[in-house]
């Protein structure tokens, strides 16, 4: 364990059901390996039912809070894993969407891996931002105004706000050390 992010807060927004297993708690615990303080929000604080492969059932992970009781004053970044069902649950979600807005409106970083820029996409963040996704979404994301790029990482400065995205699962760790690198150089 290190404490390279022990003065950091970091939200993790996810809904309660088909969200990637790997994608919540691969961050969730290196995070909290890096000295975090991370809350969990989902819609209820019913346990929230991960998915391997958006089909097969993984963990269940407690939430801390619901999207509802959270503010992004609180914190100094949101991360938001995918999962098909949970990102295109999130995305339509008006307490995710308002969320995610005062991160990029209050100079935040925005972190997000998968499906989960589809919450951009609905919460008119996309355009003129360069991120990376899973591939099927390239084309949603490309219409609403963004520069879709094939990389395992990509970091985009522009809008005023610091947007971290990855692929899929096998870009865990380039996601999780970035998260780590950008709010380390922001102290």
């Amino acid at each position: 364990m290190t404490d390279t992010l022990n003065d950091k807060k970091i939200l993790i927004l996810s809904t309660n059901y088909g969200t990637e297993t790997s994608e919540l708690t691969s961050p969730l615990s290196y995070l909290k390996e890096h000295g975090a303080q991370v809350t969990v929000a989902a819609p209820s604080t019913d346990p929230i039912a991960t998915l391997e492969g958006d089909k097969d059932p993984g963990e269940k992970v407690t939430p801390d809070a619901t999207l509802s009781d959270v503010r992004a004053a609180d914190y100094d970044a949101v991360v938001v894993p995918g999962g098909t069902i949970n990102a295109d649950t999130l995305r339509t979600d008006s307490d995710a969407q308002a969320l995610v807005k005062s991160f990029a409106d209050d100079g935040k970083v925005v972190a997000m891996i998968c499906h989960a820029p589809w919450l951009l996409v609905d919460s008119g963040l996309a355009k003129g931002k360069t991120l990376t996704s899973y591939h099927s979404i390239a084309a949603d994301l490309r219409n609403a105004g963004a520069t879709w790029v094939d990389q395992e990482v990509k970091v985009c400065p522009g809008n005023g706000y610091r947007l971290i995205t990855s692929r899929q699962p096998d870009d865990l760790d380039a996601f999780n050390s970035t998260i780590e690198e950008t709010l380390t150089a922001q102290a």
